[in-house]
């Protein structure tokens, strides 16, 4: 595995300069674009990593993962009644389809879905932000695991269409809470900061039926039940990669989440989980170097065949 990686590193560099780092959120438009790193967790507890895997970066949408997660185990199927199961096909912070569909957002891996999400364990948490961070903290094993306090502010001071958002939804009763507060809980959510190794570790729950594998010092932990974790694994394949997510399962065939702030991560059931990061984004927001090396990752191992 790990020549594997060394051999992806190498090749990923030559793509260097065919994306931009994102710019609509101005604190990540001064992450510097040329890193690249990569971190494969495998459910017998071991870890292989290159590159920048070890340097933080913002997590961005890769959260909607695991507040969706939380969500799920608070209200279960009832979550379906504000949230849809489908594809959008349209872009992370589209408007178009929440009118059509009154107020119903298609998933909740678009920032429509997440912001209901958001809403939903903003009723159940008086502090959102040291919930989420305290699930995050023990998945990952580090106590030290936070939010970024200056990216959360540059992000809740340009969120005029997320904020559109939420008014909209809240027009046709699918919002509960102020636009307001919830925005503040999604702002922070996206802002927490990890790096490649703790991704993957973070996500293995869903490589391994739901259960955390733990450590020595703690106990694994049923973070989800195997069948849930299946369904969460379904949706990430058919809607984790905004509009580019029937691209994505065309190429790399595997559940994955991606951020504006260039990373994925990729769920391998049975086998582990993938985290790749590097800033600079295509025109759908995904990382360029991050999708390449997912797709080298599944041409090197099979794995999309398994």
């Amino acid at each position: 595995m790990q020549a594997i990686l060394q051999q992806i590193h190498i090749e990923a560099q030559a793509l260097f300069g065919r994306g931009h780092v994102a710019s609509y959120i101005p604190a990540l438009a001064q992450v510097p674009p040329r890193q690249f790193g990569i971190a494969v967790a495998l459910i017998d507890g071991s870890t292989h990593a290159v590159g920048d895997a070890h340097t933080p970066f913002s997590l961005q949408s890769i959260t909607k993962l695991f507040t969706f997660v939380l969500a799920l185990k608070l209200v279960g199927d009832d979550l379906w009644l504000r949230v849809g199961r489908e594809p959008s096909g349209a872009a992370f912070n589209s408007m178009v389809q929440l009118e059509t569909e009154k107020g119903i957002p298609r998933n909740p891996f678009i920032n429509a879905g997440a912001l209901v999400i958001t809403d939903i364990l903003t009723s159940r948490y008086a502090h959102l932000d040291i919930a989420l961070l305290g699930a995050l903290r023990r998945l990952t094993d580090d106590p030290d695991l936070d939010w970024n306090a200056r990216i959360a502010k540059s992000e809740r001071d340009t969120a005029h269409r997320n904020m559109a958002l939420a008014y909209f939804m809240k027009s046709y009763g699918n919002f509960v809470n102020p636009p307001e507060l919830v925005l503040d809980n999604y702002c922070r959510q996206c802002a927490i900061e990890m790096n490649c190794a703790q991704l993957a570790q973070a996500t293995m729950f869903l490589a391994n039926s739901g259960l955390d594998i733990g450590t020595t010092e703690r106990p694994g932990e049923q973070f989800l039940t195997p069948e849930a974790a299946r369904r969460v694994n379904a949706l990430l394949l058919t809607c984790g990669a905004y509009d580019a997510a029937g691209d994505f399962a065309y190429r790399i065939g595997l559940p994955v989440k991606t951020g504006v702030g260039g990373g994925i991560v990729a769920i391998v059931p049975g086998k582990g989980t993938v985290s790749v990061w590097s800033p600079e984004l295509d025109a759908k927001g995904n990382s360029v170097l991050g999708a390449f090396a997912l797709e080298r990752l599944v041409q090197l191992t099979g794995w999309h065949h398994d």
